[in-house]
């Protein structure tokens, strides 16, 4: 009978080193279509809490919205600004023909996605200091990456490919 024993735990922040890093390469893709436009059949969806603080949304759809939006920028989007020291994206959307500006923390981000290579990133929730300097996680869970809302005029029955680091985590070696 082999009993395995629990992994010990680690003193290094591998599971933040490792959220920072899947956000850092939605932002990439994003700072790309900022500055060169989105390439070929490339398009994202964006996913994010409305009522993370600091998350800027036109009335409308903050009543139409109260926790979770996704977005999709593909044809009809301008200003898109990725801020790394501000820490937020901003981008020009139309709804329903009315122009609206959003304002959206990286912190508020919850799922970014290319259904035309089929690359979907899910973020888990966002560790954030209190006023007392006491860490509180944000609210960021959601199962499945976003689907893409009907008025998107794109359907795509294959889902999005989530990437798992769990090929890269060390197994315990048998004996």
């Amino acid at each position: 009978m082999s009993e395995q024993a629990p992994p010990p735990e680690s003193l290094l922040p591998y599971d933040r080193w490792t959220e920072e890093a899947m956000r850092n390469v939605a932002l990439r893709a994003l700072e790309f279509a900022a500055k060169n436009g989105l390439p070929g059949e490339h398009h994202f969806y964006l996913t994010f809490r409305t009522d993370h603080p600091g998350t800027k949304v036109p009335g409308h759809l903050k009543a139409r919205y109260p926790q979770e939006m996704t977005i999709v920028l593909q044809h009809q989007f301008w200003d898109l600004t990725v801020d790394r020291t501000e820490q937020m994206v901003s981008v020009g959307l139309s709804f329903g023909g009315v122009a609206a500006s959003l304002v959206i923390p990286f912190a508020a981000l919850v799922a970014f996605w290319d259904p035309h290579v089929r690359v979907g990133l899910r973020f888990g929730e966002v560790v954030m200091p209190d006023a007392e300097g006491d860490e509180v996680p944000e609210p960021a869970e959601q199962e499945d990456p976003p689907a893409p809302p009907e008025a998107a005029g794109t359907k795509s029955d294959a889902p999005a490919q989530v990437v798992s680091l769990d090929a890269f985590r060390r197994r315990p070696t048998r004996e």
